[in-house]
């Protein structure tokens, strides 16, 4: 792994101008080649082509954390469907006023895989619908 060649989001809560910590939360991301930016839902990598569109169609800035942690699951789920090295298993973090920064143990996303188009060939000549 290069640490020049990564994508970076940094998340927090701003800091008023005397030092203290602000209500205002902070969600930023600096890229490989130093550009930087703030945004209310951000993502790199695949996710930044496949979970940033379902993000913004279904981002509220007034979610409960409940329904934002569903969103990102959701995502995730879509990610590991879609990326055949992808695993199942994540950790979700969540950054608090306090300054902590709370991660979950790192548990697997429920997945089906019994649609028809998951278990029908593809090629419809009897194949496995591969080259």
């Amino acid at each position: 792994m290069n640490p020049l060649w990564n994508d970076l989001v940094v998340a927090g809560f701003k800091k008023n101008e005397d030092g203290t910590t602000s209500d205002e939360p902070f969600l930023g991301l600096v890229d490989k080649i130093g550009t930087a930016y703030e945004d209310d839902i951000l993502a790199t990598g695949f996710g930044s082509y496949i979970a940033l569109p379902l993000m913004r169609e279904k981002y509220r800035a007034d979610m409960e954390e409940g329904e934002a942690r569903a969103l990102l699951e959701d995502c995730l789920r879509i990610l590991f469907y879609r990326d055949c090295r992808a695993l199942n298993r994540v950790q979700i973090a969540k950054v608090t006023k306090d300054g902590k920064c709370l991660v979950s143990e790192p548990y697997e996303l429920d997945t089906y895989w019994d649609f028809k188009g998951f278990v029908n060939s593809k090629a419809g000549l009897g194949t496995d619908g591969g080259w």
